[in-house]
């Protein structure tokens, strides 16, 4: 210890040191690969949940559409109290566009080979007594006629009664339909031996629809992401078989 001219000690001073530019420069280089590892799993994750909310969204509209469809598919050809009614009567003829409907037929279609596809059209009587509703969820004591088709990207019915045109379900590019009809008349069934468009379709074949294949042909939202950029990933379809409810299950 010193003692100065003017009588103060001093201590002795440790040895002091900072960091050099080298070990700055590798602790930043540390930090940023760090950052850079932490946005990297921020960005996964936040492109995973908005992966999987585009998706269950999809889902969600297929299984809308298609459930708003197979409602109105199996009601086709209803009619109250066959005891007392006949389907001729219930269902009269009528023109729809240019086709010409007849007596007691229940379903009709257009066949389109471009975008977006073919149309679907359907009809049943109800009375004050029954719960039936049409595509677009109107219910009374009427002859209901509903035409399933694609519009600007939307699922669309068109009543020609009970109600206006409505957008049911967005996100689809095209609907086919195939009818499942019965040629073969050597066995007294309903069972369904051929499937046709409707531009195959005879006056005899949309008597004797037993079925209805529709295909639902929706938007991929995920198209464009990687393992997304194929032709065939670009849409995705939703394919179910329904039933006609009046011609289901053994003939009697």
């Amino acid at each position: 210890m010193k003692v100065s001219p003017t009588g103060y000690m001093h201590r002795p001073r440790g040895h002091q040191s900072g960091f050099t530019l080298i070990e700055m420069s590798i602790a930043m280089a540390i930090a940023l690969f760090l950052l850079a590892g932490l946005f990297t799993i921020v960005e996964g994750t936040r492109r995973t949940y908005g992966n999987q909310n585009l998706l269950a969204q999809l889902q969600d509209n297929e299984r809308l559409a298609m459930t708003l469809v197979t409602d109105v598919v199996q009601a086709a050809g209803y009619f109250p109290d066959p005891t007392a009614n006949t389907a001729v009567g219930s269902l009269p003829p009528i023109t729809i566009g240019a086709a010409a409907i007849a007596a007691g037929q229940a379903i009709f279609g257009t066949y389109t080979v471009a975008d977006p596809g073919d149309t679907l059209t359907l009809r049943y009587t109800t009375s004050a007594a029954d719960t039936l509703i049409n595509c677009v969820g109107v219910t009374a004591a009427n002859s209901y006629v509903s035409t399933f088709s694609v519009v600007g990207g939307y699922l669309v019915c068109s009543p020609t009664n009970g109600g206006t045109a409505s957008q049911l379900v967005n996100g689809l590019i095209r609907m086919d339909v195939w009818y499942g009809v019965k040629r073969d008349f050597t066995v007294d069934n309903y069972n369904v031996d051929t499937y046709l468009r409707a531009n195959a379709m005879t006056a005899a074949d949309w008597g004797n629809v037993s079925s209805v294949k529709v295909m639902l042909t929706f938007k991929n939202p995920l198209a464009g992401q990687a393992g997304q950029t194929s032709a065939a990933s670009q849409t995705i379809q939703f394919t179910r078989i329904i039933a006609i409810m009046n011609r289901a299950g053994i003939k009697t």
